[in-house]
């Protein structure tokens, strides 16, 4: 017997994914992963009690998640944990609980403007939330928060493999742009003792990230400037490290922050954008369906050629491609 759905049973099942996304969103907004872990063997009214919920509507979201493998359901109507409702929890070390939240809230409702988006090439989410992106994540603090931590748990296992994949023992000065908590300088630093780094990022930035730097003993070997990318960067540097920062921006805007490192570099210097590169073709990658939230946004994940085209416009040239997992590519470029 074929147990394979049909072409119609899988359209149907995706288009039903938005029921999947808003119960995982729900429980992870009502904290269920963490209640079950910490309260084992607990009745769904106790549950629904802590967790300031209806017994039989809590009842109906758990035993749908439990269907598709999140909690499970034992004979006297209790729910367990499982491997997936585990990594809804923060302390997972795979932790998803903050993508539940931010997608959830934020990027779902948003996504109602795709067709807006594939209709002018502009972004969506303005026009349902009536702002940048960045903007609005300036505006709602709590939600920043959110999606730092999920910036965290979601790029925060690429840093390891691309330090120990891509050969920095060459450079003296490292200039991470956009550089955030301070997190990839110091995986650096604490491989390869000789290295300097510059963290660039915004000046509300910056403060937190000197606080991180003093805090891990290596306020000595890093400067935190301050200042915005499409200006300036900080000059002299032997590598400029762009993790995650073209890919938020337009061709156009990304040439301006290209061309801004060429500038600042020095002669022999490289440019790094760590980034997917998304491969030609039908094969399944999962940054071809993040690039729909970039479309969203105003931003663009990229081919291969993209890169060169970019690189082209900015006095640079593609020097060569390293992968570091299987998502995510150190894209070396060089000046012409």
């Amino acid at each position: 017997m074929n147990n394979q759905p049909t072409p119609h049973q899988q359209l149907v099942q995706m288009i039903s994914g938005y029921a999947i996304n808003q119960a995982l969103y729900t429980a992870a907004k009502l904290d269920l992963a963490e209640l079950i872990a910490s309260h084992q063997n607990m009745s769904v009214e106790d549950l629904a009690a802590k967790a300031g919920a209806q017994p039989k509507a809590l009842y109906r979201l758990l035993r749908a998640l439990a269907s598709v493998g999140v909690f499970r359901e034992n004979e006297e109507g209790q729910f367990l944990m499982t491997p997936m409702a585990e990594c809804l929890r923060y302390a997972h070390p795979q932790s998803v609980k903050a993508m539940a939240l931010g997608i959830g809230k934020v990027m779902y409702p948003a996504f109602q403007e795709l067709l807006y988006s594939v209709k002018t090439g502009k972004g969506g989410f303005e026009v349902h939330h009536g702002m940048p992106v960045f903007e609005y994540f300036n505006v709602h603090q709590d939600e920043a928060k959110i999606f730092d931590r999920m910036m965290t748990d979601i790029h925060g296992g690429e840093t390891r493999p691309m330090i120990d994949t891509y050969d920095f023992s060459g450079f003296k000065t490292i200039v991470d742009v956009g550089g955030g908590n301070g997190e990839v300088l110091y995986q650096l630093f604490r491989k390869h003792a000789h290295l300097k780094g510059i963290l660039f990022d915004l000046p509300h930035v910056v403060k937190r990230s000197a606080e991180n730097m003093k805090s891990w003993g290596m306020k000595d070997r890093a400067d935190c400037v301050g200042g915005n990318f499409f200006n300036e960067v900080p000059a002299d540097g032997d590598a400029y490290i762009l993790r995650h920062i073209l890919h938020d921006w337009n061709d156009e805007d990304a040439v301006k922050i290209l061309s801004n490192c060429c500038k600042a570099m020095n002669p022999k210097g490289k440019v790094l954008v760590v980034e997917a590169v998304i491969p030609p073709g039908n094969d399944p990658h999962p940054f071809k369906w993040l690039d729909l939230t970039m479309l969203l946004i105003g931003g663009k994940e990229r081919t291969k050629e993209e890169f060169e085209e970019l690189f082209d416009r900015s006095c640079l040239k593609l020097e060569r491609v390293v992968p570091v997992t299987p998502e995510v590519s150190v894209v070396e470029a060089v000046r012409k």
